[in-house]
């Protein structure tokens, strides 16, 4: 059972849209339930735990980004889709890591690929992995956990979730192994998983962890092609 929170202040675009998304999924044979919220507080206030929360933007008392913001900081790891009469808040989205950013009115195929997708994200987790030898012995590594790799001539320091590991190898190769794979050469020494990125500018791109990697200033407009082509992909705008 896939359990969803659609929070909007307007009674009506709330009870159209959860009657859309209760009909889509009954469409792809999917059970679930879909709980109705009229404010970013009803939502922080509700015990059950959510898989989708469809979240309006433009709310009074407290909007769509800050209600996403706080249910970061109470640990909801699950999709997050903003919905909105506009686009202009498309990167504030991005900081909470959304999904997909649904402009009003919402056309319906649209929604039906969001939760298509969504539903996609929630069974499947990433197993690529490449695998590292360093003194003799081999081990993989999951992609999935790797913020970026850094190249320091012959070494290859890999930062993880979990700290960093070291082996031997080059950047050239190991940028022909990641390709397709969601990372990015950011800079000549730098290998960059989009997927851990919260910010940017045009000197470095700033990760979820509080770290900070370069972006090399001949390289700024392709890093800038390459995040927004992830967003759509994997959350982002439609």
């Amino acid at each position: 059972m896939v359990a969803i929170a659609v929070c909007d202040d307007e009674l009506l675009e709330r009870f159209n849209i959860s009657a859309k998304i209760q009909g889509f999924m009954e469409e792809m044979g999917i059970p679930c339930s879909v709980e109705q919220f009229g404010s970013g507080k009803e939502l922080l206030k509700c015990p059950e735990r959510f898989d989708f929360i469809f979240l309006d933007i433009l709310m009074r008392e407290m909007d769509g980004i800050e209600t996403a913001r706080r249910c970061r900081e109470l640990s909801f790891e699950k999709t997050l889709i903003f919905l909105s009469s506009s686009r202009r808040y498309v990167f504030d989205a991005y900081d909470v890591e959304a999904f997909h950013y649904l402009v009003k009115p919402v056309d319906d195929e649209k929604l039906k690929h969001v939760l298509k997708r969504a539903v996609e994200k929630g069974q499947h987790v990433s197993q690529d992995y490449i695998v590292a030898s360093r003194e003799r012995q081999k081990r993989k590594i999951f992609l999935n956990s790797v913020r970026y790799f850094e190249v320091k001539g012959r070494q290859v320091d890999v930062c993880e979730e979990r700290g960093t590991f070291t082996y031997y190898g080059q950047i050239g190769v190991l940028e022909k192994q990641l390709m397709g794979k969601g990372f990015f050469r950011c800079h000549k020494s730098y290998l960059l998983n989009l997927k851990y990125v919260e910010a940017y500018n045009r000197q470095e791109a700033l990760l979820e962890n509080g770290g900070s990697v370069p972006i090399a200033k001949r390289r700024y407009e392709a890093f800038c092609q390459e995040i927004l082509a992830y967003m759509r992909k994997n959350g982002g705008i439609l």
